[in-house]
Parts: structure tokens; C-alpha cells; sequence
């Protein structure tokens, strides 16, 4: 009897079937040991290549938000700061206020896990298909300076309100001085009633 499986392996690397190739060998072993039939063994090679298609625009989302893999709701310590409502942050886990396009303001001393819980709900957005980037302060200062250098302020101000939810870490860290406060204005102006804006600071809401 002729083994099917190198033609079968070419042709699912000519298809560009690349996650069902890295599951063949294994299907192949399961639908013998459990006598699956064609349909059964074909819907699992199937559900591999989704599936493996879902995780890698996971990854890219991840990697095109800068965020870390590991800051992640699951992996959030609520005891450090005992006075965080936990019933809020869940409700904009739910990410709700995305579709809202509202700005939502984390505001808390030094080490409360303000970076970590933005992007925790970085997170939940991009589980969501939902574009995120993630910038501090100084990152996005110095971004729209360079653009400005090459004439390109106007292109990279609409790149960042076409986002559906910007998160600008650690706010009034550093003084912003002029034209940096224009800036800011113009990137919080754009994106006002047009998407969603996280913004964490050490601040005090009266400063």
C-alpha cells in the first residue's frame, strides 16, 4: 500500500497550510489509534490550521501593541493594592468602553500596577480582535518629534486616531514643555469621541 502522507504533506505546504502540516503526523496517528473516519481526521487538521492562524495574529497584535506577553489579568496580584476596585476593572475588561470611544484615566502612586493593569486590558481588547497600541509618555513625545523632522506629523497624527485604543503610560512623569504639550493636545484632540484612550499617571487627579 502506498503512504499517502509525503504527497499529502506537499500538498498542504503548497496550499500554505502550514498548521495543519505541523499536526499531520500527529492526526495521522490519532485517527489510527482511535479509527477516525476521512470527515473526522480532516476536521481536525481543520480546526489545527484555525486555530493556529488565530494564535499568530494573537502574536502579532501582541507584538504590534508593545505589550508583554505576561501582563495579563490572570497574572495581576489585586494584593498589592487592596483599595483597586476589582468590580471596575472588570468592567472595562469587558472592554465596553472601546465601542463607547471613551477615555478612561488610571491614576495611582509608584508601583499600584497601573502599566500592568493597561495592559491587562490591552489584552482583553486584542483577545477581541481589537488593534491596541501602547506607548509611555516619553515614546509618544518623541515619536510625533520625529515625524515633524520628516514632515510626516499630519500622517502619523491620523495613524494614532485611527487606533481603537491608545494606551499613553506614566503621564507627567516628565514636565512637557512647548511644543510637546501642543502635541499632546493634538493626539487627545483627534481621537476625542473617535476611539478609545487609556491614560496611567502618577499624578493626583488635582494636578
Amino acid at each position: 500500500m502506498i503512504n499517502p502522507m509525503p504527497e499529502l504533506s506537499a500538498l498542504l505546504k503548497q496550499v500554505r497550510l502550514s498548521h495543519a502540516l505541523e499536526y499531520l503526523a500527529q492526526r495521522n496517528k490519532e485517527a489510527i489509534e482511535k479509527k477516525l473516519s476521512h470527515p473526522e481526521f480532516l476536521s481536525l487538521l481543520i480546526q489545527d490550521e484555525l486555530l493556529g492562524r488565530q494564535n499568530k495574529k494573537f502574536q502579532e497584535r501582541i507584538k504590534r501593541a508593545h505589550i508583554r506577553m505576561d501582563k495579563t489579568l490572570e497574572n495581576f496580584d489585586f494584593s498589592i493594592n487592596p483599595k483597586i476596585n476589582s468590580g471596575l476593572i472588570k468592567e472595562l475588561m469587558s472592554c465596553d468602553f472601546i465601542a463607547e470611544k471613551v477615555p478612561v484615566l488610571i491614576v495611582g502612586p509608584c508601583g499600584t500596577g497601573k502599566s500592568h493593569l493597561s495592559q491587562a486590558i490591552a489584552h482583553c481588547a486584542i483577545r477581541r480582535n481589537i488593534d491596541v497600541l501602547w506607548m509611555s509618555q516619553n515614546a509618544l513625545l518623541s515619536s510625533l518629534q520625529a515625524a515633524k523632522a520628516v514632515n510626516s506629523y499630519e500622517k502619523k497624527l491620523a495613524q494614532l486616531s485611527k487606533i481603537p485604543l491608545l494606551i499613553i503610560d506614566d503621564f507627567g512623569l516628565k514636565p512637557m514643555r512647548t511644543p510637546q504639550d501642543e502635541d499632546f493636545h493634538d493626539v487627545i484632540d483627534k481621537r476625542y469621541e473617535q476611539a478609545a484612550t487609556i491614560v496611567t499617571s502618577n499624578l493626583d487627579f488635582n494636578e
